[in-house]
């Protein structure tokens, strides 16, 4: 279908709620949503693309045509989406991986000296198997936490075959195993243990901790305080232990912190249990697309999808920012496991403190994943992408007009290639011929300048940037342009538009379009970043020219003519030249008689202090 076809199929739809289904022309699912009009909610991609996001303006371009399903309700769209995006893992849209699997504990009992293992799925082997879990990492740190609770080997030794055949090894000295490799240690013992972990694995953390608590008071009594201080210690590691298992096994008791990071090159969305009150463990889920969407729109999808396979879910769950949709998908997670869930988004106090803590985890997790060079590029792909670029920018000039009245009007060029400064490309201006202050003409002189140069091959001013940032709105931008057409250059052109706080705002182009670039932190950050130095730059060479002329002024050769005189004469005369042709009667009312006649004397007759005719009489004044 053409464009003007599915913008057409998408105003005949109905103002029901349901669930839209986009397609390729390979008749691919590339994305799925739900509305609660379908109408308008389709409409909106086939209408003013220049305000969607990049990522939504890709998936419209890849759109041959679209499917809709009319729903009862919004909450039976809700559903419906899930199911369908989890059918189609469509590539646009937000997705948790799928890679993880649900893995299970794996015990071979046949074994002398069973040992766990991680399983991905039930076999057919006489083996025990516990779960299936949540994720691998945290059904590792189970086994892990069991064999330290126990104190169980870790070691790839094989029993009985390698007992007695070799020292303990460091586990042992460190107290971390019972060294079932020493010849005097039976299997009994081995075996208890074992016994002890699947009651573990099993929830029978009570029962376990009360015959360990009997066995450390009878040690006591016996004053056997080493070995008493030893189960005591392993009482304490499986009550741990307890509230983990509880986490990882899907029996969540309190609650679920939902935290969200989003990054240049990837974001981030984890999950904090809390069982009793204590951090149990960490759940989290890369993302390599950075998301350019509705913060509520995709934490809303990402906290279906990690709960739909999930059967035991907390009873609260705090998100870090409100849902469109929140009490539909409190509904479905409430059927899903036969209870009530509650969905809250805290705005302060202690449970506020929760979403930084799981906000930070994102954030951290990202930022270890991405090195600089991926956060660079990747932020340069998303520039280049809101500005309609063929390809990310790596070289950018940025140019600024700054002056105080008709003197010292300059302008700075700074250069940025790969989102970094480069410094020993930055060029200053000294605006010529030019009366008064007029940035729209100085800004064509200024880049009439520097391109002439480049076209001349002046080594100073080699190569062409691939994007110019103006300071300054459209106006400023079209004078780069009619630049550019005259000496037959093409290069894209947006001005920087600042806030009533001069404060970086957006970006705009020759013909007035704003880009609002505030939705990409990272982006709205390095452009008003370019801004700020190019202004800088600019004022720090205008107060130099300033310095310069104040400083090295002719005013300082008269005697008499002091820092504060010097000034009283430049603030009313605004320069030497103006001072130069000035009456006397003028110099009076800017310093004292004598002085003015010292500084009219040095301009006109070549030497201070000498006194101006009053006309053919010879008096004098």
């Amino acid at each position: 279908m053409t464009f003007d076809e599915l913008k057409e199929k998408a105003h005949a739809l109905p103002l029901k709620p349901g669930v839209y289904i986009m397609q390729d022309r390979h008749n691919t699912v590339i994305y799925v949503g739900k509305a609660k009009a379908l109408k308008n909610r389709v409409s909106q991609y086939f209408a003013n693309l220049a305000s969607h996001t990049d990522k939504t303006r890709a998936m419209v371009h890849a759109i041959d045509h679209f499917d809709v399903i009319v729903a009862d309700s919004e909450f039976e769209a809700l559903v419906l989406d899930n199911s369908l995006i989890k059918r189609h893992q469509p590539r646009y849209n937000i997705l948790l991986k799928n890679d993880k699997g649900y893995p299970y504990i794996r015990l071979d009992i046949r074994s002398e000296y069973p040992r766990f293992s991680l399983a991905n799925r039930v076999a057919e082997d006489g083996a025990r198997y516990f779960g299936p879990y949540g994720s691998r990492g945290a059904t590792q740190d189970i086994i892990d936490a069991l064999r330290t609770a126990l104190r169980l080997p870790s070691c790839h030794k094989k029993f009985p075959r390698d007992i007695g055949k070799e020292r303990p090894c460091l586990n042992y000295h460190m107290g971390l195993c019972d060294g079932y490799c020493r010849p005097e240690m039976d299997q009994s013992r081995y075996r208890k243990a074992i016994d002890q972990a699947v009651r573990l694995l099993e929830g029978q953390f009570k029962e376990v901790q009360t015959d360990l608590t009997a066995e450390m008071e009878r040690a006591a009594e016996e004053l056997r305080f080493e070995k008493a201080a030893e189960l005591r210690d392993r009482i304490r590691a499986i009550e741990l232990l307890g509230k983990r298992q509880k986490v990882v096994a899907g029996s969540l008791a309190d609650t679920d912190v939902v935290g969200w990071y989003r990054g240049e090159a990837r974001s981030c969305f984890v999950v904090l249990h809390y069982v009793e009150g204590d951090l149990a463990a960490k759940d989290m889920d890369l993302i390599e697309t950075p998301v350019e969407g509705e913060m509520g729109e995709e934490v809303s999808a990402l906290v279906r999808q990690y709960y739909a396979s999930r059967a035991k879910l907390p009873r609260q769950i705090l998100l870090p920012c409100e849902l469109e949709d929140e009490a539909a998908v409190a509904r479905l997670l409430s059927e899903s496991c036969g209870r009530r869930v509650e969905l809250v988004t805290p705005q302060r106090g202690a449970k506020m403190d929760l979403i930084r803590l799981a906000n930070k985890n994102a954030a951290e997790e990202v930022e270890r994943a991405t090195t600089r060079d991926e956060r660079q590029s990747k932020l340069l792909e998303l520039l280049g992408g809101m500005l309609g670029l063929d390809a990310p920018p790596n070289r950018i000039e940025s140019y600024d007009i700054s002056n105080q009245g008709a003197d010292d009007i300059v302008a700075s060029m700074v250069v940025y290639v790969g989102g970094k400064p480069l410094k020993r490309d930055y060029r200053r201006f000294k605006l010529k011929d030019m009366d008064t202050p007029n940035d729209y003409a100085s800004m064509e002189q200024v880049l009439t300048r520097r391109f002439r140069r480049y076209l001349d091959g002046d080594e100073k001013f080699s190569g062409l940037p691939d994007v110019l940032f103006i300071d300054g709105g459209e106006e400023h931008a079209l004078v780069a342009v009619s630049v550019e057409e005259k000496l037959d250059l093409h290069i894209p052109v947006f001005g920087m538009v600042k806030d009533d706080r001069h404060r970086t705002r957006a970006l705009v182009t020759p013909d007035g379009r704003e880009i609002g670039i505030q939705r990409v932190p990272a982006v709205f950050a390095l452009v008003g970043q370019i801004q700020e130095e190019t202004h800088r730059f600019a004022i720090e060479f205008h107060r130099q020219q300033q310095s310069r002329r104040v400083k090295g002024s002719e005013l300082d050769k008269i005697p008499g003519v002091g820092p504060a005189r010097r000034a009283a004469l430049l603030k009313k005369f605004k320069s030497v030249k103006n001072i130069k042709t000035a009456a006397l009667s003028e110099l009076e009312e800017a310093v004292p008689r004598s002085t003015a006649r010292a500084v009219y004397g040095y301009f006109r007759n070549g030497e201070a202090g000498k006194e101006e005719p009053d006309g053919p009489s010879g008096i004098r004044r």
